[in-house]
């Protein structure tokens, strides 16, 4: 039987972030990015799921007053489809929710329907649009969110 853990994210853990980053992304986020957002952003959060003692996927959250916004999740594509999503996000919101978060909302990709399945799933709806929000391709970006 595997082993899953879901952690605080660590420094020790930015080389399989970026990796991780580098699969499922096309703009990506550096590790000095993380660097910057782990020790020096008091609103953020970032975690971690492992399974077997390997990352095998990420995700972030910044929470300012009650309001919780996904900054991002991923998992390695060789995982995928295996619930492992689902956990770290159900792991984020219950982290949500205990540090006094009311409301959660997001940025979808207008193209990802998987993930899109996936919020909604969790409650989140859709509740706007922001016009080219991804600088890689100009694409529209779905803003989803739900009432914790």
């Amino acid at each position: 039987m595997s082993n899953i853990v879901i952690r605080p994210m660590e420094l020790k853990d930015l080389d399989q972030v970026e990796e991780i980053e580098r699969k499922s992304f096309t703009s990506v986020w550096t590790k000095n990015l993380y660097k910057k957002e782990l020790l020096e952003n008091h609103f953020a959060y970032y975690f971690v799921i492992e399974k077997d003692d390997k990352l095998i996927g990420f995700c972030g959250l910044w929470l300012v007053l009650d309001e919780a916004q996904v900054t991002n999740i991923a998992v390695d594509p060789q995982y995928r489809g295996q619930g492992y999503g689902a956990m770290l996000f159900q792991y984020m919101l219950n982290h949500a929710m205990t540090r006094g978060a009311t409301n959660l909302s997001l940025e979808v990709r207008y193209s990802n329907y998987t993930a899109q399945r996936l919020y909604q799933k969790f409650g989140l709806e859709k509740a706007g649009i922001r016009k080219n929000y991804y600088t890689d391709n100009n694409e529209d970006a779905i803003v989803m969110w739900v009432r914790l």
